[in-house]
């Protein structure tokens, strides 16, 4: 990673992937090629955010695609390290952003948010960028990540960047591919969250109300959560003020779901970052997808 540093001058910008890049990933490298001199991708696989070793067989992946992907977008340089680069030896040392990292997705996979904050502090540690990227549709990663260059002093500005959709609303993942049949189960998340959306842009700021409006859409036995939390801590609130976000998470199938909506309430009256919309179906479809 030292030697990559070494190639790009001027204000460096940073995007971190694990790869089968689909137009959210896209969407973040153009944000990054616009405001920075040279742009820096990385393609790492991390298996310490995976607790289930079957996800981690199942990832999808495509080099190649993603190489020429990225190229296309206008990024300099695509680090893509091998697992003894990114740690010579199980690391002993690990990364957790206390309180933040330990709700909801820490709840539900252990481990996860501290594999996710030690593979990210070891990037950035390694390749000294000026900006990193990320897409809002981790809100807790972006969350934890932000804390963790505040609290270790990280010369970064963490970028927050728009949740991209498909056309039909399911945010976009690069798990999305292995959802098969259940697609149209899948979608429940999304319509639910568009409801709460709708409410709260109709006045509604309880959170009892707009989480029961995910909850009336995804059935039981799939949802894991929707919660209303404060968008910079995670923590559960009973009302949408200032900024918050309605997470949530659901499993259809072998495929775990997660989505969320913005909302920003003030005086004057508020706002939902529903994210952006495709109007073509996603590239991880392949040929589909064109």
């Amino acid at each position: 990673m030292a030697e990559a540093r070494a190639q790009a001058g001027g204000l460096v910008g940073l995007v971190p992937t694990m790869g089968f890049l689909h137009e959210g990933h896209l969407s973040l490298m153009e944000r990054s090629v616009a405001e920075c001199d040279q742009t820096i991708a990385t393609l790492y696989v991390n298996p310490l955010q995976f607790d289930d070793p079957a996800d981690l067989d199942r990832y999808p992946a495509d080099q190649d695609r993603d190489l020429a992907l990225a190229e296309a977008c206008g990024v300099d340089l695509m680090v893509v390290p091998r697992p003894q680069e990114m740690f010579a030896s199980p690391p002993l040392t690990g990364v957790a952003v206390a309180g933040i990292g330990e709700r909801l997705e820490g709840e539900f996979r252990p481990g996860h948010m501290a594999g996710v904050a030690t593979v990210v502090t070891r990037l950035l540690a390694g390749l000294q960028p000026h900006r990193a990227y990320f897409g809002r549709k981790d809100a807790q990663q972006l969350a934890v990540i932000t804390r963790l260059v505040q609290d270790l002093g990280f010369p970064v500005e963490v970028v927050g960047c728009s949740l991209v959709r498909e056309s039909d609303g399911l945010a976009l993942s690069s798990r999305n591919v292995l959802l098969g049949e259940r697609r149209a189960e899948a979608l429940a998340l999304s319509r639910g969250l568009m409801r709460a959306a709708d409410r709260f842009d109709h006045g509604e700021r309880r959170a009892k109300v707009l989480e029961a409006a995910v909850r009336s859409a995804v059935p039981d036995e799939a949802l894991e959560y929707a919660r209303l939390c404060q968008a910079s801590t995670m923590t559960r609130t009973a009302v949408a003020e200032g900024e918050t976000v309605l997470v949530t998470a659901a499993r259809f199938g072998p495929v775990r779901i997660i989505d969320n909506v913005g909302l920003v309430a003030n005086g004057s009256g508020g706002s939902a970052d529903r994210g952006v919309r495709l109007g073509h179906p996603s590239l991880i479809y392949g040929s589909e997808g064109a």
